[in-house]
């Protein structure tokens, strides 16, 4: 079933040349209706601008748009994908802005009026470093609602983990300290092009008002990455070269110091991140 009037996707990949690159993190989801679909776990959209990252031959901007989004804007590294994605905004009047740029480089705040919604299939090589960046901005509640991001499925559990399980670590502090976090689809490697050799998973995060914890974005990035760099270490261990004085910031923080990584919840890494930042 066809979502527009445009052509399929794999007639645009076929007549621009679009051979994903594996340089580019590229692997293309070609069903537009699993496309319309990520785009409605997104929520409704006609009232928000939509951020896009790494659109590709447009199968999920499509599925935005046609979803009704007020606005996207699509940011491609690819210069290859321009003649799709123009074809894209002749279709769709005023409500597509595609950038040629790396995502990493680009502020998108200069380019979107709130409310900011952020829906990507990502690329493989730069998805949990732009989730960190958004997870972390230095003041809350962020630019955006909500992030609809598709990661290899290890990465989405990580997300999503609990403390004590093996999937547990920074991300999932990271994103359960200021959002809700869900598994909202999973996808087999067969529905991209080329296939992955992994299976994929949709996470949708949606922004808390406040984080759930009070502690510094900066300092409790640096504690997380630190702990499980050394998971199967005690924390007394693994965090010893942030002072010498780990023991006593752990004890202030209600942490036993030879407990692990992966035995520490949201809460007690935020009391852990907020003791060392009373350091002078």
């Amino acid at each position: 079933m066809s979502i527009d009037h445009l052509p399929s996707l794999k007639q645009v990949i076929d007549t621009h040349g679009l051979a994903a690159k594996k340089s580019l993190g590229q692997n293309f989801l070609l069903d537009l209706n699993l496309t319309a679909k990520i785009a409605r776990l997104s929520g409704r959209n006609d009232d928000h601008d939509v951020l896009e990252i790494g659109p590709g031959p447009g199968g999920l901007t499509r599925g935005l748009l046609a979803e009704g989004a007020r606005r996207v804007l699509a940011i491609e590294k690819d210069e290859r994908c321009l003649p799709a994605l123009a074809e894209i905004e002749t279709a769709y009047p005023d409500r597509l802005k595609v950038m040629l740029g790396d995502a990493l480089d680009i502020n998108p705040r200069d380019h979107l009026t709130p409310p900011i919604r952020v829906a990507a299939n990502l690329p493989y090589n730069i998805g949990t470093e732009l989730l960190v960046r958004w997870l972390t901005p230095p003041e809350w509640p962020p630019f955006w609602d909500s992030l609809t991001l598709m990661f290899q499925r290890e990465v989405a559990q990580r997300i999503t983990a609990e403390p004590g399980s093996k999937a547990y670590g920074r991300l999932a502090v990271l994103a359960q300290w200021r959002t809700d976090a869900t598994i909202v689809m999973n996808l087999p490697p067969e529905a991209f092009s080329p296939p992955p050799k992994v299976s994929s998973a949709v996470v949708h995060l949606t922004a808390l008002p406040a984080p759930r914890f009070p502690a510094d974005a900066k300092m409790l990035q640096h504690v997380t990455a630190t702990a499980f760099n050394q998971r199967r270490k005690m924390l007394r261990s693994s965090l010893k070269g942030l002072t010498p004085d780990i023991e006593d910031h752990l004890n202030a923080a209600g942490i036993k110091p030879t407990e692990r990584a992966e035995q520490i919840d949201v809460e007690g890494f935020c009391a852990l991140a907020r003791s060392l930042s009373t350091q002078t």
